[in-house]
């Protein structure tokens, strides 16, 4: 496959001349804008993108792109993206998907796009509801939430999207936010990995769970439950008086205080992208007692499905002249006599 070429664009190349309609307030706005922000600093092109939503609020993104698109039909997303991909292995392809039409219905496409590890950018917002089906619960959804769906309060345990990733096999996870000033730099990670790159964005809904990630991503005071990942840097966080430690006795992790910004003394980690099961670790640790991790959590790249196919196909046809005639000829083969009225 040949590398894209880069080109100069600006936002306003990327905007298109349809009227975005999500609630007002919905953090679907702020995910856009950071996506078309990000994509000239790529040097992207519009006439080389495609993004490929299924059905939900999320799913609307596709209108709102000006590139190639497909609104397809519920969590069957990531099969349309895998064979776009397949057709033309150069299209830079971004696929936009929710907590329930990801992890619901469409989960077991999620599951198998990420597991063969196809190249291509998966943005999943996760709002823990139902939005456009008016506020069900979703598979995110907190045990305790009250929706239609589950009036005295959902029993269900929630999904973990990244962890779901992680367990499927794929080779990049990461974390963002709706309205955070670090998603462009989430995106840009994701866009530079070679294969199935996986995104989760915590993102509000304004009528039907509104706020429900304030503890982290509030606009004031939430800096001191982030923990914002870099590749060989600590795990810091709370402005660097707090950090992240393994727990002696047991293989786990704990918080622990530093002191005059000593941290190694204290013992905190430094982040490693290619450490699978740190970023296992990572995804388990339980908001409250700890921070929530955000950026990248593993990055480790493998061949790609469609650079497997490729080659596969590359290896079945050498030495081979094409003829459809003779394919179509070969192997168990038979001719029908008669018409329609004779008896069967």
């Amino acid at each position: 496959m040949n590398a894209p070429v880069k080109i100069e664009t600006t936002l306003k190349d990327w905007e298109t001349d349809q009227e975005v309609r999500w609630c007002p307030g919905c953090g679907d706005y702020a995910i856009l804008k950071a996506v078309q922000r990000t994509l000239p600093q790529l040097g992207a092109n519009p006439a080389n993108t495609v993004f490929i939503s299924g059905i939900g609020c999320s799913s609307r993104f596709p209108y709102y792109m000006e590139t190639y698109g497909f609104h397809t039909i519920h969590g069957r997303a990531p099969a349309v993206a895998t064979g776009v991909k397949l057709a033309n292995p150069d299209l830079d392809i971004w696929l936009v998907t929710g907590d329930g039409d990801g992890l619901s219905i469409g989960g077991n496409h999620l599951m198998h796009v990420l597991r063969r590890n196809v190249n291509m950018q998966i943005m999943l917002f996760n709002n823990e509801i139902y939005g456009l089906t008016k506020g069900q619960a979703s598979p995110t959804s907190r045990e305790g939430t009250k929706s239609p769906s589950s009036p005295l309060g959902s029993v269900d345990h929630p999904a973990k999207p990244a962890a779901f990733a992680l367990g499927s096999g794929a080779r990049f996870v990461a974390r963002g936010f709706d309205v955070s000033k670090k998603l462009p730099e989430v995106l840009t990670a994701a866009h530079a990995h070679q294969g199935a790159a996986f995104i989760e964005i915590f993102q509000n809904c304004i009528v039907y769970n509104k706020d429900v990630f304030d503890d982290f991503a509030a606009p004031k005071g939430a800096e001191d439950r982030q923990l914002w990942l870099e590749n060989g840097e600590p795990m810091l966080f709370a402005g660097g008086t707090k950090g992240i430690a393994l727990e002696q006795g047991r293989l786990g992790l704990t918080v622990v205080d530093v002191t005059d910004g000593d941290w190694e003394t204290a013992g905190v980690l430094r982040h490693d992208v290619t450490d699978r099961i740190l970023a296992h670790m990572l995804v388990e640790m339980p908001f409250g007692p700890f921070p929530m991790a955000l950026g990248v959590l593993y990055d480790d790249p493998r061949p790609t499905f469609e650079s497997a196919v490729i080659e596969e196909r590359r290896r079945a046809s050498e030495g081979k002249t094409a003829n459809l005639a003779k394919l179509l000829g070969q192997g168990q083969t038979w001719t029908v006599d008669g018409t329609a009225q004779d008896p069967v």
